[in-house]
């Protein structure tokens, strides 16, 4: 009799038995499959950013954690259907902490966006020099938040991203060949041409300055007290800061053995003796 009542026993619990363990074994095979097809994409998405080298890896890496992680929630999912857990309640709480968590880092998410726009339109890339955001710099980093800057006295700058995509951006390493533009004055008094010919001789005799396309010097503009010259030498981009800084000076010593005078501001006073 104990015999036959062990045996119905068993025979009770034996579907539910092995209904929970059909269900444990679909669940495993569930998130196996999951997982593998997740970091299948992830892989894949990455791989694009590796075969072009226009696309940033950045990006790509971002975008593939993206899919992943997408995947990997939606295994989850089907992970407790195995179980009849109810999801439905579980995705609107989730949606709701999303909302919140969104809210509450509204400015990290205006830098997100900003840096994926960044990363994939790529007005500068790293070793530019640029200005953004009112600042001048070699960009050493971008990420999906924020921008590195390193200056000229090595300062490191750290700008948000949502405070650069918003602005003007000027990247002066975007064209091989710049112009440097440059100003000098000579006295009313001087030669027009015999100052042409002394900047065009300094121009000419500079080690970095090219001859294709030709140096641009020209007058600009009558002032009050002097005619000024545009003066724009062409140069490959990694000597600009040299013909910035150097030419200056040796077209002030060119012009003072010339002797042609360089005016400064001054005012003319004349007395008039009455006796």
């Amino acid at each position: 009799m104990d015999k036959l009542i062990e045996k119905l026993d068993i025979n009770q619990y034996l579907p539910t038995v092995l209904d929970w363990a059909t269900n444990i074994l679909l669940a495993l095979v569930i998130l196996i499959i999951g997982i593998w097809v997740a970091g299948r994409v992830y892989r894949a998405v990455v791989a694009i950013a590796n075969k072009y080298d226009q696309l940033d890896d950045t990006l790509f890496r971002f975008f593939g954690s993206l899919a992943r992680y997408a995947i990997l929630a939606f295994v989850g999912i089907a992970v407790l259907n195995q179980f009849g857990v109810q999801t439905a309640s579980i995705i609107a709480l989730v949606g709701a902490a999303g909302l919140a968590v969104g809210l509450a880092l509204q400015g990290t998410l205006t830098n997100m966006a900003a840096g994926v726009m960044l990363l994939l339109f790529r007005p500068f890339k790293v070793n530019d020099f640029v200005d953004v955001a009112g600042k001048f710099g070699k960009v050493t980093e971008i990420d999906m938040f924020t921008t590195v800057l390193q200056t000229f006295d090595n300062q490191q700058i750290i700008i948000p991203n949502g405070k650069i995509w918003g602005e003007e951006i000027i990247n002066h390493s975007h064209h091989a060949i710049r112009g440097v533009d440059m100003r000098f004055g000579i006295a009313y008094g001087e030669s027009i041409d015999d100052a042409r010919k002394v900047i065009d001789k300094v121009l000419e005799n500079h080690p970095n300055v090219l001859n294709d396309p030709p140096p641009f010097v020209e007058v600009e503009t009558l002032n009050s007290s002097s005619v000024d010259f545009l003066v724009r030498p062409y140069c490959n981009g990694q000597h600009y800061f040299d013909i910035r800084y150097s030419i200056p000076e040796q077209i002030k010593k060119a012009l003072d053995e010339a002797n042609i005078e360089i005016p400064f501001p001054h005012r003319k006073v004349i007395i008039v003796n009455e006796n």
